[in-house]
C-alpha cells in the first residue's frame, strides 16, 4: 500500500493548485494546460466521492482517505511519466490532509500524512476565496470560506511549501499564473 502513495521522481516542474473548494482550481488548471499545452492531473477526490454520493448518498468517511489518495498518487504519477516540462496538479495529498484534519477533528491517516509532507513540488497556487461559491453534491462549507482558506495556508507555511496566493477574477489569476510559470521554466532551462 505505501508504494502506492509514493511520489515517483520526475524531471518536470511539479506546480499544485491549492485551496478551498470552489476557488476555481480546476477551471485555472484547465486553462494552465492547455495554454501551455501540457497534461494536468485531474482531482480524484472529487471524482471517487461523486460516485459513492450518487451510489449511495455517502459522503467521506476515514476510510475513503487511503483509496482517495492512492488514485491521485496513480494520476499523478502516470502523468509525471508523460510530460518533460510542466504538470499540473489539481491537487496533492497535502490538500486532502488539510481536508482530513478540517473533517475528523484533527485526524490525519499516519500514512497519508507521511506522504503528503514528503512529496515535492515546485510551486503551489493557493487559490483565494473572492470567486463566487458554486453549490454542488460534494460542497459543504460555503459559510467557513475563510476559515478553510486559513487552514490551507497555515499548512503550506507549517511544511515549508512555496506558494503564491492567487486572488481576482478568472483572467487575473490565469495571467499571474503564467507570469510565474514563464519564470520557472526560464530557471529550468
Amino acid at each position: 500500500m505505501e508504494e502506492r502513495l509514493a511520489q515517483r521522481s520526475a524531471s518536470c516542474i511539479k506546480i499544485v493548485l491549492f485551496g478551498p473548494e470552489s476557488t476555481g482550481k480546476t477551471t485555472l488548471a484547465t486553462q494552465l494546460a492547455a495554454h501551455y499545452n501540457t497534461v494536468w492531473v485531474k482531482e480524484y477526490m472529487r471524482e471517487y466521492l461523486q460516485k459513492k454520493w450518487d451510489e449511495e448518498k455517502e459522503i467521506c468517511q476515514p476510510e475513503d482517505l487511503i483509496p482517495i489518495a492512492e488514485g491521485q498518487m496513480k494520476r499523478e504519477n502516470d502523468l509525471a511519466a508523460v510530460t518533460e516540462d510542466l504538470l499540473i496538479c489539481d491537487t496533492d495529498l497535502l490538500e486532502l490532509k488539510v481536508y482530513s484534519e478540517a473533517y475528523y477533528n484533527g485526524y490525519c491517516p499516519p500514512l497519508l500524512l507521511k506522504h503528503a509532507l514528503n512529496n515535492h513540488y515546485d510551486l503551489y497556487f493557493l487559490t483565494y476565496i473572492d470567486v463566487e461559491w458554486t453549490p454542488d453534491d460534494l460542497r459543504d462549507k460555503p459559510d467557513d470560506r475563510i476559515g478553510m482558506f486559513q487552514r490551507f495556508k497555515a499548512a503550506l507555511e507549517q511544511n515549508n511549501k512555496p506558494f503564491v496566493v492567487l486572488k481576482g477574477d478568472e483572467e487575473e489569476r490565469f495571467k499571474t499564473a503564467v507570469s510565474i510559470i514563464n519564470n520557472q521554466l526560464k530557471i529550468k532551462k
